[in-house]
């Protein structure tokens, strides 16, 4: 596999990763995916690891370099459906996972993104000036 896919849902993009990163898929996957956030103006990424069973590291930070690129871009990143054994391995290797956000699952991944989405609306209405 030399993708991992991208699929786009309205204003968000949604990532199901099924299978373990080895290093150059996980370098694949920060790039087409931030591309994918400047390409389409999304506003936010879910993605899903539920499917992976060991995280290193290098998939740690690489997972908090996406979630910094798209803040960057003005899109919020969401991880959903992280096992506990790879919640673990997070804390023991020392990574705190600047930036991302977690949920238990998909759906409350995007409501997540969506009051997210939604703060961000409404704070863009306070900031215009009332012409009457």
């Amino acid at each position: 596999m030399d993708k991992i896919p991208i699929l786009r849902m309205g204003q968000f993009l949604l990532v199901t990763i099924q299978v373990d990163l080895y290093d150059r898929l996980a370098l694949n996957l920060e790039n087409d995916l931030v591309q994918m956030v400047y390409k389409t103006g999304a506003r936010g990424v879910l993605i899903d690891i539920s499917a992976v069973s060991i995280v290193d590291s290098f998939m740690g930070r690489i997972l908090g370099n996406i979630a910094s690129m798209t803040r960057v871009l003005d899109a919020e990143t969401v991880v959903v459906g992280m096992q506990p054994a790879v919640a673990i391995t997070l804390i023991e290797l020392g990574l705190s996972l600047n930036g991302v956000h977690t949920a238990l699952d998909v759906e409350r991944g995007m409501a997540l993104l969506q009051t997210h989405n939604g703060q961000y609306a409404q704070s863009a209405d306070d900031d215009v000036d009332d012409p009457e």
